[in-house]
């Protein structure tokens, strides 16, 4: 029984260190592409905004800043950036003028496939030789992860 304690108190450890190295390799690897790419004027948490407003659902500020869980001062000041350097277009609702939705310029478009494409080549890793079964483990793995963080940030 001892053994099987210490071989899961090693796994727990292993998967504990991986999500913190993974996550900073993440990043990391994102902020170099960033300045090798044609994109050099953004950052890796412009490019996280870009992403979560997204390609065609012209979400409201509101809705992005609730996912991103920014202010809605820090979001304006982060849409500013992004809309001076060409990214996105605010766009006023029709149905309530009071209301602003996002949108991605081409210049955003483009951004966002090339991001899209490097996180859709990280899923194809990760899965690797995952079976239809494994892969729901590891989505429940990963639904268990958001929902501790929304719970930890008060979200």
């Amino acid at each position: 029984m001892n053994a099987i304690s210490d071989e899961i108190k090693e796994d727990y450890n292993f998967i504990s260190d991986s999500l913190v190295d993974i996550y900073d390799q993440i990043m990391r690897i994102e902020e170099s592409e960033i300045k090798k790419s044609r994109f050099k004027d953004i950052t890796a948490k412009e490019l996280h905004l870009v992403h979560t407003i997204g390609l065609h659902d012209h979400k409201t500020t509101s809705e992005v800043a609730r996912i991103l869980r920014l202010s809605k001062g820090t979001l304006t000041a982060n849409l500013n950036n992004l809309e001076r350097k060409g990214y996105i277009s605010r766009i006023i609702n029709q149905r309530d003028r009071r209301i602003i939705n996002l949108a991605l310029t081409s210049k955003g478009r483009l951004l966002y496939r090339a991001h899209y494409a490097f996180h859709r080549k990280l899923v194809e890793q990760c899965l690797k030789g995952f079976d239809g079964s494994d892969i729901k483990k590891m989505k429940q793995a990963l639904m268990n992860v958001e929902d501790f963080i929304g719970e930890v940030s008060g979200r």
